[in-house]
């Protein structure tokens, strides 16, 4: 077992580090550790970071790397700084297979409101991402479909071997990867 921490680097940078769980951490029913940042804009340095280590480890393994990503607010500045590190470092994406969690229902992948739209606009045009290994989900699925769509979807994660890692968004609500708090009556 393991836990997540934040260091400091020697280039003054922050990153995220490894160590074991704790006594009582090993006997919690849920073992999400969680990070706090200053700002934002730090975390989402520290997030890239992250994100571009496991691209270049699994790139050295000759390995593919599996992302799952989100849309909002809260990845625009991870995106950013991956596409920074693309231009300016030299981090390849042809190594990495992406899987998005949503897609709004009824929209077509051409509609600029739809998320593999926002996902072209922030990321995927500006990196050396493979086409073909692209995947955010349709909108435009027949509703008696959507079931038989979603496995679909899940098994072909798993074909990958499941995600190396997911990055997830906190909207206004609170609700993270647009998990929306439930109606009140």
């Amino acid at each position: 077992m393991s836990i997540t921490m934040v260091k400091e680097t020697a280039r003054g940078s922050k990153s995220i580090s490894r160590k074991a769980w704790s006594a009582m951490e090993a006997t919690k029913f849920e073992k999400i550790h969680t990070e706090v940042f200053e700002g934002s804009d730090e975390a989402s340095l520290v997030i890239a970071q992250e994100i571009a280590d496991l691209i270049r480890s699994r790139e050295a393994k000759n390995e593919k790397c599996i992302l799952g990503l989100a849309t909002g607010s809260s990845p625009i500045r991870v995106y950013a700084e991956l596409v920074r590190m693309h231009k300016k470092e030299g981090l390849s994406f042809q190594n990495v297979v992406s899987f998005n969690l949503d897609e709004y229902y009824g929209l077509d992948k051409t509609d600029n409101q739809s998320y593999i739209h926002f996902m072209h606009y922030h990321l995927f045009d500006h990196v050396d991402i493979l086409p073909e290994n692209i995947n955010v989900p349709s909108g435009k699925i027949a509703f008696e479909h959507i079931a038989e769509y979603c496995t679909q979807y899940e098994e072909k994660i798993e074909s990958y071997g499941g995600l190396d890692f997911q990055l997830l968004g906190i909207g206004r609500t609170g609700h993270i990867g647009f998990n929306e708090p439930g109606l009140q009556n």
